[in-house]
């Protein structure tokens, strides 16, 4: 039954289904894992069927874990007061939607502070990078791990090559006080939006741009209504892989030890194969008509010093040393 999950899950991701398949057999714990990404090449879908496949086969009579993709069960509004509900025991936001839980995670928010992917990835494994995992443990909600899901690209209705050209647009950014910040100093309006309004929002007009990683602009089309995107490679776009400290505690020893090895296993290898999915998901945009924009030396220059001042707007939010950490990577 559980290898029909998979296969199940497969086509529901394909297609957009609005139902997960119950594949747990009896006197199995369910654990239920949601999220919004769509597809089947995205790394957090990636991820999230990895884990369930792992788990499933592994924990064969302790745990098995449903995935319910692409805002199926809850959505981006939902789903953190779902898990402390109970509701659901697993997420994997994106690190931009604890603001009202905590500021320090408004570090992976920070243009230009991680130079690309791999810096980003050794600041996560740091003792500062690793000490954010339970910065929200006070509320109820432990971190697992960091999913990356790639660097992000700025598109709009017209070509962005200077942050001027973004003059009076208005862009889509997740609800995050530093995105907002972003946005503000290039002179446009940011406009918090849920991630499954976004292409719409794009193609009928109520937003000009968005910004995201080559997955995401892949997977949800956003290519197909927008003039370009610009490599800016401005801001990283991770996910907190995530679950409930209910959850956890109310796992024996030796369940919860098994479970976190495993958890921890599949967050390693998911990050590890991500730029290679990144760079398949650049090379689809172009493959399907898409105008990707690359930035000269001195154009990039210009976007940095647009946007450098907004580390300083958020230094007593976030901490000094929290910052300098991540630059330092």
């Amino acid at each position: 039954m559980k290898k029909i999950l998979g296969t199940l899950s497969a086509v529901a991701f394909a297609v957009g289904a609005s139902a997960s398949f119950a594949a747990c057999d009896a006197g199995e714990r369910v654990v239920k894992l949601s999220h919004v990404t769509g597809g089947t090449t995205h790394p957090k879908v990636v991820a999230s069927n990895n884990l369930a496949e792992r788990v499933n086969k592994e924990m064969n009579g302790k745990l098995c874990v449903e995935v319910y993709p692409n805002s199926t069960l809850f959505g981006d509004s939902k789903e953190l007061e779902a898990l402390l509900l109970g509701d659901v025991q697993l997420l994997a936001p994106s690190l931009s939607k604890f603001g009202s839980y905590t500021k320090k995670y408004g570090v992976f928010d920070l243009p230009f502070i991680f130079k690309d992917m791999d810096a980003a990835m050794r600041f996560t494994q740091s003792e500062t990078g690793k000490g954010l995992l339970n910065s929200m443990e006070d509320k109820g909600l432990v971190g697992l791990g960091y999913w990356m899901s790639g660097m992000k690209y700025f598109s709009a209705n017209k070509p962005l090559m200077t942050p001027s050209d973004a003059n009076g647009l208005k862009f889509r950014v997740q609800n995050s006080d530093v995105a907002k910040a972003m946005i503000a100093a290039m002179g446009a309006s940011p406009q918090p939006m849920a991630f499954a309004e976004v292409y719409g929002a794009l193609q009928t007009g109520v937003v000009d741009g968005q910004e995201n990683t080559w997955s995401n602009i892949y997977t949800k089309k956003f290519f197909e209504v927008q003039d370009s995107t610009t490599q800016t490679s401005h801001q990283l776009l991770a996910y907190l892989f995530m679950t409930s400290k209910e959850f956890l505690d109310s796992l024996d020893a030796g369940t919860r030890k098994q479970f976190l090895s495993i958890a921890d296993d599949v967050t390693q290898k998911a990050n590890l194969s991500v730029k290679e999915k990144e760079e398949a998901n650049r090379q689809n945009i172009l493959k399907a008509g898409g105008t990707i924009r690359d930035l000269t030396p001195a154009q990039r220059k210009q976007w940095v010093d647009a946007m450098k001042p907004v580390w300083k707007q958020f230094e007593k939010e976030i901490g000094a040393d929290v910052i300098a950490a991540a630059a330092a990577s």
